[in-house]
Formats: C-alpha cells, structure tokens, sequence
C-alpha cells in the first residue's frame, strides 16, 4: 500500500508541474483532473469493498453473541456463576473482536466522506473553471491569475491524497487509535481548507462577474450563465 500510494501521489505531483499554465486551453488541466478523479475513484471503491467485508463480519460476530447469551439466559441460577465466568473467559475475544471491527467501521466510513469530498471539490473546479472561460468579463490576464489560483488549490489537494492514504495505511501498521484518529482528522481539516477556499474564489469571481454587467438585462443573463436564482 504504501509503495503505491508514493508511486500514485508521485505522478499526481509530475503532471501538475508539467502542466503548462495556459488559461484558455482547459485541455492543460485534464491529465490532473483526470489522474485525481481515477485516483479517487480507486481508493472509495477500495473503502466500500472493505466496508462490506467488515460489516459481513460484524453480523458473523453478532450472530456469535447472540447464541452465547441464550445459551446464558437458559441456565439455572445455581449454574450460572461458575459457569458464567468459563463462558466469558473464552468467548471474551469474540466481544473484543466485534467493538474492534465496528470501530474500524467508523474510521473506514470517515476516510470515504473524506474522499468524497476531494472529488466534488474537483468537480466543482471543473465546472467553474469551464464557465469563467466563456465569460466575457474576464480578460486572458485575469483568466491567467484564475488558473494560477486553481493550480495552487489542486497542488494541495494531492495532500489530501498522501493523508487519505496515510490512514488507509494505518490499518496495516501498530498504530494506537488516537494516531489514527489524529491522521484522519488531519486529512479532513485539509480538504475542509481547500473545498472552503475554492468556493470562496469562485463565489467572489462570479460576483465579479454580476459587477461588470452594464445592465440589468445582462446581471440576470450572468445569474442564469451561473445558475443563481
């Protein structure tokens, strides 16, 4: 896993570089969407495989502590204390198993809402970039800052790629709960800054753009373009 991870952030960070800044060719900026997208995609299908196994193995586990406690609830009075305490001694791992999956549950369902999000932020860079380039009240120097902007916000969104998987590889190393939990929170803080920061630009460039309009006719033209009531 983590000789991957290095391997996919590395070609993330080559075509970003390679990228020629050019504004009024989109084109420039596929390979990094695209290369993100697919990255992504990966990680949340890898998520959601996991998911299923760990929950077919909470049910096996439930299942399990379902049997041991009718098994209990059948026994006489005068039986129980001795043979309660046998019973608990050796079915105590299935009960510590179970906690362990339904917590690892949690933590796996939370790196997916985090990947999720770093895909709508790329989508959400994709359809404002596309629509600040038709926009006639934007001149190419202007257009050439935007592009700058957005490269600089894809630039730090790889790190949440190397965080997403930095605690994907936590499940696979000795790492305490509260490492872990550190890593994923870490990871979402970052994609929290950089979904907050590029629905900030584009907000204040769309309204930009309603500024420039000379007429009214043209103001509700520019909200339509952007979809605003």
């Amino acid at each position: 896993m983590k000789t991957k991870r290095k391997l996919m952030v590395g070609l993330l960070c080559l075509l970003l570089v390679s990228t020629p800044a050019r504004p009024a060719e989109n084109v420039a900026a596929v390979p990094i969407i695209g290369a993100i997208k697919s990255v992504i995609k990966k990680v949340i299908k890898a998520i959601d495989l996991k998911i299923q196994r760990l929950q077919n193995k909470t049910i096996w586990l439930q299942n399990a502590q379902k049997k041991i406690e009718n098994i209990l609830s059948k026994l006489k009075l005068d039986e129980i204390s001795d043979w309660t305490q046998k019973q608990k001694d050796l079915y105590k791992d299935y009960y510590e198993e179970l906690m362990k999956v339904k917590s690892i549950i949690t933590y796996y369902q939370r790196i997916r809402d985090i990947s999720e999000k770093q895909a709508r932020l790329v989508d959400e860079y994709q359809r404002a970039w596309n629509l600040f380039q038709q926009d006639a009240h934007f001149n190419e120097q202007e257009l050439d800052y935007m592009h700058k902007v957005y490269s600089g916000i894809l630039n730090e969104s790889l790190k949440n790629i190397d965080q997403i998987f930095l605690a994907l590889d936590s499940f696979t190393t000795q790492m305490s709960d509260a490492r872990r939990l550190e890593i994923i929170n870490s990871a979402a803080d970052l994609i929290d800054t950089n979904y907050d920061d590029l629905l900030q630009f584009n907000r204040q460039n769309v309204l930009l753009s309603i500024q420039r309009a000379k007429t009214q006719g043209e103001v509700n033209a520019v909200k339509k373009f952007y979809n605003l009531p």
